[in-house]
């Protein structure tokens, strides 16, 4: 399920953090310990057009209070702090305010059009939560992120990495009954926010000040420190099974590293670095310490040729073509992996 969007938890994402922290802990107070003041939390848009209780605007579109949609929610959160990483907290932290205050522009709309076409009136009463903005959040994840078959079945169907994010969105879409409300508004408002159409991100956006503020309060409490690199070895492995799994783990850290040294290190006209010319691959040095007589360096192998699918497929999700090359080089064309280290770096 997280093949897309990488292992390192919340490292470089304290605004998913946050957003799953303290929304999901106001939810579960509000259920367990003080259900009468959820009353506070409803998203009435009767009370606001009539009433003007504009401040349900704000309370009624943070706190879900139906704790199914709040553990979904948390879930996709999850997965989707991989677009916090790739464009930082604070264009992150904009797409979220601008599909927040869309979607409350296109609820009105929405609501309208069902009480004057069907008579419907219902649906004033939507379903509460920071929903929106995660259903916005499909837009870039549909453009963005590069479907990699997984597994196939029955024939022409098959899994991707992307197949159970969407199953989790398809039950959050059917939760309610007027929570796909909400969903075509959150939509409606990722497809103009992420197109920037009527430049919506220059006005719906957090102001540099601002986010250097949040950045000096609130990162240190919210931050993450980065999860060690330490595999998992199973159970009943073999010593030789074992020692060959730390070898493939320290082989595949030491071309990463290589690889994040060379994105930095790399001049604008240089050309591409050959990893395994300049790095052996540990795998061929490993029966070195093990067998007498044997050479200490191995010869470097012929640069591995890189399919340009792959490559096509990284320059989509908005990488350069250099640095699509040396990634599937340095993880032996592993689309999966290159997508993660530079999604992660």
């Amino acid at each position: 399920m997280f093949t897309s969007t990488g292992s390192s938890g919340l490292y470089k994402a304290p605004l998913s953090k946050s957003l799953l922290l303290v929304p999901s802990a106001l939810s579960l107070l509000l259920a367990l310990l003080l259900p009468h003041c959820q009353k506070f939390f409803v998203y009435d848009l009767h009370a606001v057009k009539h009433d003007f209780q504009i401040w349900r605007l704000i309370c009624g579109r943070i706190i879900c209070l139906d704790l199914k949609d709040t553990f979904c929610s948390s879930l996709l959160i999850y997965n989707f702090r991989i677009f916090e990483r790739r464009y930082g907290s604070r264009k992150f932290a904009s797409f979220l305010l601008g599909s927040w205050v869309l979607s409350a522009l296109f609820d009105f709309i929405l609501v309208e059009v069902m009480q004057y076409s069907f008579g419907i009136t219902a649906a004033s009463n939507l379903p509460s939560g920071f929903l929106a903005p995660v259903f916005a959040l499909f837009v870039p994840f549909y453009c963005s992120i590069p479907r990699v078959q997984v597994a196939q079945i029955l024939g022409p169907l098959s899994i991707t990495n992307k197949t159970l994010i969407y199953i989790l969105g398809l039950q959050l879409f059917t939760s309610g009954s007027y929570i796909w409300i909400v969903a075509i508004s959150g939509l409606i408002s990722g497809m103009c926010y992420n197109s920037k159409m009527f430049q919506v991100h220059r006005v719906l956006h957090i102001p540099s000040w601002m986010a250097k503020f949040f950045s000096w309060t609130l990162e240190p409490i919210f931050s993450s420190s980065e999860p060690t690199g330490e595999a998992r070895i199973g159970m009943g492995a073999t010593v030789d099974i074992q020692r060959q799994q730390r070898m493939e783990l320290l082989d595949r850290q030491l071309m990463f590293s290589q690889f994040a040294q060379g994105r930095q290190q790399r001049q604008p006209q240089g050309g591409m670095i050959n990893w395994n010319r300049l790095f052996p691959p540990l795998r061929q040095q490993r029966n070195v310490n093990y067998q007498d007589g044997r050479r200490s360096e191995q010869a470097a192998s012929p640069p591995l040729e890189v399919s340009e699918e792959q490559v096509a497929r990284l320059m989509e999700m908005g990488f350069s073509r250099g640095d699509a090359l040396e990634a599937l080089r340095a993880s032996n064309n592993d689309l999966n992996v290159a997508t993660n280290f530079l999604l992660q770096h």
